[in-house]
């Protein structure tokens, strides 16, 4: 029997909120039905922040109410505070996501404060999210380099992790968030990571801005990750490379582990079709080279 690698899908968050077009909550509501027929196992629907300071993410809360609930399909919510959290609750939502960084200029410019009190504001959420019987994933940023920092030691990466998960998160997702990482970089973090933390913790988080994020991930699979985030068609700019392209492509993702032998549970039609309509919608041309390749020999 093939082995599985799961793909938690984050274009609908991670995606959009990175997208200059702020989709409606009935196109947004439309696209995660779509993402929902894929056979992907994990789909991320937004984010509970501020309309004020992330637009593209207003109302999450109520997007996830008006979803239909499936047991094979895990609907989570990005809750960086309390306030978020409690609006994850109240629309029954039974996973959320917080997010750190291993590098202290990221912190303080991403979510404005430093890592320790990053931790500190987790706390509560933490304590509210095992009351309620919530599943909670961890984010890490710049896992290898960091826009203000360049090379963060891999020493950090797996002291964050390590606090994430001794606070209670089942999971963690490093990402390579500026994309600058190669794959000889990418082993030397995941062999500090793995000398301490399980490979069944841990998720890789790729983008795709000097095109290395499959080839980053091919490095990940061969140490024993098997769990990638991935954004279909390549949803989401990278902030801090201007024009550059943002996550991975989970079209690429497919490919490659399908090609490899890897199971996935991803029908390939409803991914495609998917891909083909967010596409349209939001008039933009799609990234990845998979995709680029079906639709010339599957023309609409």
């Amino acid at each position: 029997m093939s082995e599985f690698v799961k793909i938690v899908e984050v274009g609908a968050r991670d995606g959009l909120q990175n997208e200059k077009t702020a989709l409606t909550l009935a196109q947004r509501k439309d696209f995660i039905l779509n993402l929902m027929k894929t056979g992907v196992q994990a789909i991320e629907v937004g984010s509970c922040v501020s309309a004020k300071w992330v637009p593209q993410m207003a109302d999450s809360d109520s997007l996830f109410s008006q979803l239909p609930k499936d047991p094979n399909i895990q609907l989570s919510l990005l809750t960086p505070n309390l306030k978020g959290l409690q609006s994850a609750l109240a629309v029954g939502c039974s996973e959320v996501a917080i997010f750190t960084a291993a590098s202290e200029s990221f912190t303080q410019k991403n979510i404005n404060c430093s890592i320790e009190q990053s931790f500190e504001k987790f706390a509560d959420v933490m304590a509210a999210a095992k009351a309620n019987n919530i599943k909670v994933r961890g984010y890490v940023s710049c896992m290898v380099d960091c826009p203000y920092e360049g090379a963060i030691d891999p020493k950090q990466v797996v002291q964050v992790s390590k606090r994430l998960l001794d606070m209670g998160c089942y999971e963690v997702s490093l990402g390579e968030t500026i994309g600058t990482a190669t794959p000889d970089r990418v082993k030397k973090v995941w062999d500090v990571c793995l000398s301490e933390l399980d490979s069944r913790v841990l998720a890789g988080h790729f983008h795709n801005t000097y095109g290395m994020a499959i080839a980053n991930i091919y490095q990940s699979l061969q140490q024993g990750i098997r769990i990638f985030d991935s954004s279909i068609a390549g949803l989401g700019g990278c902030p801090y490379a201007k024009g550059a392209a943002g996550n991975v492509a989970t079209e690429d993702l497919y490919y490659l582990l399908s090609h490899m032998g890897f199971e996935t549970g991803i029908n390939l039609e409803a991914l495609m079709q998917a891909s083909r309509k967010i596409g349209q919608l939001l008039q933009r041309n799609n990234p990845s080279n998979y995709a680029q390749a079906y639709w010339q020999s599957h023309p609409a």
